[in-house]
């Protein structure tokens, strides 16, 4: 049992560098380059949307002709696969939220922990931010659930 946790750590930790490495070729750690992207009236920049295409025509058909077939994973973890038909409101406010935050700051959460390293104190600011975000969304949305049962 002390093997498979050991691999299934390892296996995070290099998918996490992975994921990281990409990040940072793709250009997604510098928030001139995502504003770019996200500035479609303006001066856009489409070379993001080719990054997320390619990783679309790498995983799709992976999860189409493995993952999804599948109870378990290879490190015999169990794969969870979300109901994609529970939207809700909660959903929608962390999505528009999300959105407005990477449009503002032009950094989402993987980058800004990729660029945490750099010790900028926006970025340090920004995290900071996100993480009491983190800490703070379940108690307002149990305040807002203790205000609409009373």
């Amino acid at each position: 049992m002390k093997y498979a946790s050991l691999l299934s750590s390892a296996s995070a930790l290099m998918s996490g560098l992975l994921f990281g490495a990409g990040l940072m070729v793709s250009e997604m750690v510098n928030p001139a380059k995502v504003i770019g992207f996200l500035d479609i009236f303006g001066h856009w920049d489409p070379s993001l949307a080719f990054t997320m295409a390619g990783a679309l025509a790498v995983y799709a058909p992976v999860y189409w002709l493995l993952v999804r077939r599948r109870s378990d994973s290879m490190l015999a973890q169990p794969i969870q696969i979300p109901n994609n038909r529970e939207i809700d409101c909660p959903l929608l406010i962390g999505a528009i939220l999300f959105g407005a935050g990477w449009g503002l700051a032009g950094i989402c959460p993987g980058p800004a922990l990729t660029m945490l390293s750099s010790l900028q104190q926006p970025i340090v600011l920004f995290v900071v931010a996100m993480f009491a975000g983190f800490w703070l969304a379940p108690r307002w949305l149990s305040l807002l659930g203790k205000a609409t049962s009373s």
